[in-house]
């Protein structure tokens, strides 16, 4: 399997962080979970949960997909490979892919980023709060296996916030 290569910038001018040349905002677990509970907080106004997921599946399409294209890498499992590395790399936590083709798929979680910061900072909750990772594993099957955004839905069937030993996450069409 390929080794994911990523080269770090920062402009210190703008203040701005590079990551293969896309604008990367490096957070702390605080900040995810403060913008996950504004995110829950504005489910029924404007969709908030919707919102999130959708904005970090496009981001992780354009950026997974640009580096397959940049690198020539065709076989999915090469990309399911540097899909999984990205997300720990980027600090997200550590992510397994139980099964996957075109059609969907499994991915347990046992470090998931969003959860373990929500229960440092509040403890367990009654319902899935990982938008994040839903909206990162839609991206990442989208570009997989060459499809468009929003063909793919994650859902979390298992929560390391709601006392699950890991998250895990069944994906499909």
């Amino acid at each position: 399997m390929p080794e994911l290569k990523l080269e770090h910038k920062f402009d210190p001018k703008r203040k701005r962080h590079y990551l293969n040349d896309v604008l990367t905002v490096l957070h702390c677990h605080h900040y995810a979970t403060l913008f996950t509970q504004l995110a829950i907080d504005a489910k029924e106004l404007v969709e908030g949960t919707h919102i999130l997921k959708e904005t970090v599946e496009d981001v992780v399409f354009n950026v997974l997909s640009g580096y397959y294209k940049r690198n020539g890498i065709t076989d999915p499992q090469e990309r399911l490979a540097l899909a999984s590395q990205m997300f720990s790399t980027i600090g997200m936590g550590k992510m397994a892919v139980v099964s996957a083709d075109v059609n969907g798929g499994e991915v347990d979680m046992p470090h998931p980023y969003v959860d373990e910061g929500w229960l440092k900072k509040w403890g367990k909750h009654k319902e899935p709060v990982n938008f994040i990772g839903s909206g990162y594993l839609c991206g990442m099957f989208s570009a997989v296996f060459d499809k468009p955004t929003r063909t793919y839905k994650a859902t979390e069937t298992q929560s390391k916030v709601m006392g699950a030993e890991k998250s895990h996450f069944k994906v499909a069409i």
